[in-house]
């Protein structure tokens, strides 16, 4: 065992009791959150325009301050790009994390000096935790990847921006520099095939340890490290047992993962996102990640099916309940404030308090009052899947209304590596998933509403050619699991 190994344990274990103590303590700990968001805010224009100084309580910030969404801040961002401090957060942001807007074009999220270590640390962390619980270290001697976006950063008035991982990189502990791939000048290349193949080149004689990235676009790599060495990725980096992910569920890609690299590698998953790092897999053993209640961040929490009606209550963290689908409201010391990021999240345990991400809020059907959300048609997939040998690569779900002939359905657009024998059969058992998890669905066959699914087959590398189309390849893009229309459906549709 080397001393790097030795020292990560031992740092893992002080990282692991300072866990402990605020975890026990959630309650007590969120309030103490709560309480300095508000005392640092109290002199921003924000707090003044929603009198900070009289909120004493959480249900004072409910009453003053309304759910959020980008475009609702958009007035007061728009004053931080261009230059004003002290609109939502004391001073000036460190930098920008330039995103993708759906009606607004690009969105700038705020990170400042206060939110930033808390994205580094927070990484780190989900590693020792790892350390701690399985007291395998011996990855820290090898390489290391992060499939993410160019670190090439803009600038404007004063305040540089770009896509939260390239920010991220800038971040990167000394006493990982050595270890860490790509290199630089590999990582900066802005087109993302051409990315893939350099990284490809410059790790395929490495000592790869640790991969790290969005499942769908680890899977490219995947794909062309295989077609280059003509052998399963496990065996071109034999000692590659951790995978890192976040942003979708690994779920539907496990067994094409395990294929590609012929045998089974333990996994962490992450929940970041460029308005805050929110949650670890703390434990290999237990499911959901710990929600990180002592990371800068507020947490309120609203009922999915209370979320659009007219002021739906405000749960905050010693109100919630397990299995109940939230939608996330945060509050940070970037400055923002009631903020909906649009994910929903489950409750798996409550002590200590461990989140899975259940779906977007924006990102469900409801076509006919069936309330299908994205955790549901993961899990149906994945229980279709289950003692077969069928692979999926990348899906999707969309409602068809008007068909051609016959009742309305859902249609799923599956990219199989594997295809099923039956297509009918397995789209039968889609269909019965769907129906056990969700009444509203279940309701609508019975009552011939709906017909059962529809499963149409998209061809290799579909999905990446859409992707590519919209100019959203690679980084941080990833396809919507579901849509309650069918914008991505009628393009999928005419590429069959």
């Amino acid at each position: 065992m080397s001393i790097k190994s030795i020292a990560a344990k031992l740092f893992a274990k002080n990282i692991y009791k300072k866990t402990q103590l605020w975890s026990k303590n959630p309650v007590a700990t969120q309030q103490a959150v709560f309480e300095s968001l508000i005392k640092d805010a109290q002199q921003t224009q924000f707090g003044k325009d929603h009198h900070f100084d009289q909120i004493k309580t959480t249900e004072d910030f409910a009453k003053k301050v309304p759910i959020r969404d980008y475009e609702d801040l958009k007035s007061y961002v728009e004053k931080v790009v261009k230059g004003e401090e002290n609109v939502l957060w004391k001073g000036k942001p460190l930098y920008f994390a330039k995103t993708s807007g759906t009606t607004s074009g690009a969105k700038y999220i705020p990170l400042t000096k206060e939110s930033m270590p808390y994205h580094i640390e927070a990484a780190r962390n989900a590693i020792l935790h790892y350390i701690n619980e399985t007291g395998k270290a011996d990855f820290v001697d090898g390489k290391m990847i992060f499939l993410q976006g160019s670190p090439i950063l803009e600038e404007k008035y004063g305040i540089k921006f770009g896509r939260l991982s390239g920010i991220v990189a800038h971040f990167v502990p000394k006493y990982l520099q050595k270890n860490r791939m790509p290199s630089w000048e590999t990582n900066c290349i802005e087109d993302w095939e051409t990315k893939i193949d350099a990284i490809v080149e410059e790790t395929f004689d490495e000592n790869m340890t640790v991969i790290s990235g969005i499942p769908s676009w680890v899977q490219m790599y995947f794909e062309r490290l295989q077609q280059k060495g003509g052998k399963p990725v496990g065996d071109i980096f034999k000692n590659f047992n951790l995978f890192i992910y976040g942003g979708v569920n690994y779920e539907p890609y496990r067994a094409k993962f395990e294929n590609l690299i012929g045998r089974k590698v333990d996994s962490i998953e992450l929940f970041p996102a460029s308005e805050g790092f929110f949650a670890y897999q703390d434990s290999q053993k237990e499911k959901g990640m710990l929600l990180l209640l002592n990371a800068g961040i507020f947490y309120e929490f609203i009922k999915s099916d209370e979320f659009y009606t007219e002021n739906p209550r405000r749960y905050t963290i010693g109100e919630i309940e397990l299995g109940v689908n939230y939608v996330m409201i945060i509050s940070t010391n970037a400055g923002l404030w009631a903020y909906n990021i649009g994910d929903t999240v489950q409750f798996t345990s409550l002590k200590p308090y461990r989140v899975i991400v259940s779906g977007r809020i924006k990102h469900y059907i409801s076509a006919f009052g069936e309330h299908v959300i994205g955790k549901e048609v993961e899990s149906a997939l994945q229980e279709a899947m289950e003692g077969t040998n069928i692979r999926v690569n990348e899906f999707t779900v969309a409602p068809q209304i008007n068909p051609e002939s016959g009742l309305p359905y859902h249609e799923w657009f599956i990219e199989f590596e594997n295809e099923p024998e039956n297509s009918v059969t397995f789209a039968e058992a889609i269909d019965k998933a769907m129906r056990k998890q969700n009444i509203y669905y279940d309701d609508l066959i019975v009552g011939n509403i709906l017909q059962k699914v529809v499963v149409t087959k998209v061809p290799k590398n579909g999905f990446q050619e859409y992707m590519k189309s919209i100019g959203k390849l690679g980084g941080q893009n990833k396809i919507p699991r579901l849509s309650n229309d069918r914008k991505i459906a009628d393009v999928l549709s005419k590429n069959n």
